[in-house]
């Protein structure tokens, strides 16, 4: 009998000794933790601020979008149809186009299928094509606007081209960050402070939005008329920074 017993009695034995070691394990972590919450203080006087600046400039950059479709039984022809008017819009463009001015590009080039109603099979097939033109010279672009006869135009927007954001957003990220320094100078006062700490602080600015589109107009144009530019006039954008963060008056 006693041999039987002593197994069991070592198990429990092991399932003691267990127990202590993890309450023992348990009470060190409180104590470690306890620790490190004394030796950090929660810090006082901290305040969240933020300011901002804008400056609002003319849109210097036209994008044009001319597009045409084409529909037909094959669709090797209305591929064809497609590309032959995309050429001679692309001839006409490219006399245009200079570097940093006048950007020519192509854009979508589609060919889908149209089925027949009722599970018919394919009747018939529809293409899209799209030539972009943009740019600062905007007279050009107008100009060329008038002359492309084998698309019609089917977006025209306005935006601040890259350059002319980039000039700005360093004057304005410091004006945002005068008023930004200012408005915590002005906060520490009001609670009767000597001034403040800055603690952490974030700049932003506004991303480049996708322009201001003008109502769309057909390309196309009495005969004679072709050279005449077509109307557009640019609107104006806002360049935005906000300077966010928090400071520790003191």
């Amino acid at each position: 009998m006693a041999n039987n017993d002593r197994p069991g009695q070592r198990v429990r034995n092991w399932r003691q000794a267990g127990a202590v070691l993890a309450a023992a394990v348990a009470s060190a972590a409180a104590v470690q933790a306890q620790t490190v919450a004394t030796a950090v203080p929660v810090p006082a006087n901290v305040v969240s601020l933020s300011a901002s600046a804008s400056l609002e400039l003319p849109m210097d950059w036209l994008t044009v979008v001319f597009s045409t479709t084409r529909e037909g039984s094959d669709a090797a022809a209305v591929q064809g149809q497609l590309r032959q008017a995309l050429d001679a819009a692309l001839t006409e463009a490219r006399r245009a186009a200079r570097p940093g001015e006048v950007l020519v590009r192509t854009g979508a080039f589609s060919l889908v299928p149209r089925h027949a109603p009722k599970g018919g099979g394919i009747a018939g097939w529809q293409g899209r094509a799209e030539l972009v033109v943009e740019g600062r010279d905007t007279q050009t672009i107008a100009q060329t606007m008038g002359r492309i006869q084998t698309l019609t135009v089917g977006r025209v927007t306005w935006s601040l081209s890259r350059e002319a954001r980039e000039k700005v957003e360093s004057e304005v990220a410091a004006q945002a960050i005068a008023r930004f320094r200012s408005r915590a100078d002005e906060v520490a006062r009001q609670f009767g402070m000597n001034g403040y700490t800055l603690r952490e602080v974030a700049v932003h600015g506004n991303e480049p939005g996708g322009g201001v589109p003008v109502m769309a107009m057909r390309a196309s144009m009495a005969p004679g008329a072709g050279d005449e530019s077509l109307p557009v006039e640019a609107g104006r954008a806002v360049v935005t920074a906000t300077v966010s963060g928090t400071v520790q008056l003191r």
